[in-house]
């Protein structure tokens, strides 16, 4: 008998290998950061002693959530301005609210908050682009949450950089400094199209290739972004990116509303990556992407949430609902985006678009221990016929009873372990009285 770590005993674990597997009365076997078994329950408390053991009895266990794009620190302008159309939205409200109010502090608390959310409701990585994006990763790695992040480039100043070469500045030191880490590894992210010129987008290139890091931007997120950046180039916002060298396996679009089919034949050819925000997309009256051609296609899709001011949450079984529901009213097909599509969207694919597929997003033997347990005891999850189905349409962010990271437990019965939920809430609704009085609300 092997001395290891923790045993998570008993539950039906849904372990989102390539063959979808559903283990009945699952023992998984965890030592250091990784998981060293997989079996049944039996097997398992047979083979090896831990120090500590989680019933996993009436309760679902699952890889933990992979939340492909967000702002994490904006959960403090969560509902600051709602109802808006994008540009309106983000020209009229929200650069003029971060330029007043977003500092070193707001960033740490804000992105703490968002951590404590994000493990509330299973979710274990997060990609982010933000302000102060230092502070971020910080939160996140006293939290130990898993994360990707990157500091927004403009060709404007931000709250934090003055000059875009500043900028990247300071996304090389942010790839210096957590080159190594377990939990924090950094990606390149210029906005968008519209607020970084062609000499930004390909310094931030040649970073990205430098420390071999993935590249985020928003992409095609509504109609006007498409025919203003057509217009501007002369040719499609993909065809144009493909010109300047940024289409490869190392690129993440985030939303891609507007995607053609020559768009997405040039995304699958070059082994680009979309980060879907069904939520989002559809709060701001975006529009609905082809998510269904892009996955025919052989596209890697993710889900993500957004960030708290445009979606207003960062629950990622709300949004595994939210594309399902969607792209069956879009297609007029029930049978598009099934439960397992979501689901695998929402995990392993969303691991694999950030280039973690190898480590995270599935519960198999040599991955790392990212793995979190539903509780299955309540009315609205009672009868369970379908696991996969459950999870989608019947369970709710709040039903995450047990989160793991790494192979560290950080939250237990509800619980947040590494995180005091308290304080940090006080402190946003401090800042948050600052907010409101920078924008006379």
């Amino acid at each position: 008998m092997h001395d290891i770590d923790l045993i998570i005993s008993g539950g039906k674990a849904l372990l989102l290998d390539e063959a979808n597997t559903c283990l009945d009365n699952a023992g998984i076997a965890v030592h250091d950061s990784s998981i060293i078994d997989i079996g049944r329950k039996e097997e398992i408390l047979q083979r090896y002693a831990a120090k500590k053991i989680i019933d996993a009895e009436d309760s679902l266990v699952l890889p933990g959530f992979v939340n492909t794009h967000t702002h994490a620190a904006m959960t403090c302008f969560r509902g600051i301005a709602d109802d808006l159309e994008l540009m309106e939205w983000l020209n009229d409200y929200m650069f003029p609210a971060e330029a007043k109010n977003v500092n070193p502090h707001l960033a740490y608390w804000g992105s703490l908050l968002a951590c404590a959310e994000m493990i509330k409701s299973g979710t274990t990585t997060f990609c982010d682009m933000y302000i102060f994006e230092e502070e971020t990763a910080r939160a996140a790695k006293e939290a130990g949450v898993r994360c990707l992040v990157g500091e927004v480039l403009f060709d404007f100043p931000s709250p934090s950089c003055k000059t875009t070469e500043e900028g990247l500045a300071y996304t090389r030191r942010l790839a210096e400094k957590w080159y190594n880490d377990p939990l924090v590894k950094i990606i390149v992210e210029p906005h968008s199209l519209y607020t970084c010129s062609r000499p930004l987008l390909q310094k931030a290139k040649i970073i990205a290739d430098e420390f071999g890091l993935m590249l985020g931007i928003h992409l095609l997120e509504n109609q006007q972004e498409h025919d203003q950046l057509l217009e501007k180039h002369g040719k499609s916002a993909v065809a144009f990116l493909d010109d300047i060298g940024c289409l490869d396996e190392k690129l993440l679009a985030f939303h891609c509303v507007y995607l053609t089919l020559d768009d997405i034949h040039r995304f699958a050819k070059h082994g680009c990556k979309v980060s879907h925000n069904p939520a989002s997309n559809m709060k701001l009256g975006n529009g609905i992407p082809p998510i269904t051609d892009m996955l025919e296609a052989g596209i890697t899709v993710g889900l993500g949430t957004d960030g708290c001011a445009s979606n207003n949450t960062l629950d990622m079984i709300k949004e595994m609902s939210t594309a399902a529901k969607l792209h069956k009213v879009a297609m007029l097909d029930p049978t598009v985006m099934d439960a397992k599509t979501a689901m695998r969207m929402a995990t392993i694919n969303g691991a694999k678009a950030l280039g973690m597929g190898h480590r995270v997003g599935s519960l198999e033997t040599g991955k790392k221990a990212d793995i979190i347990l539903i509780g299955l005891n309540k009315p609205h999850l009672t009868p369970m016929y379908n696991a996969w189905s459950h999870m989608v349409y019947a369970a709710g962010g709040a039903d995450v009873d047990t989160v793991i990271i790494n192979g560290k437990v950080v939250m237990e019965n509800r619980r947040l372990l590494t995180i005091a939920e308290e304080d940090v809430m006080n402190e946003v609704r401090k800042i948050a009285v600052g907010v409101k009085k920078s924008m006379n609300m």
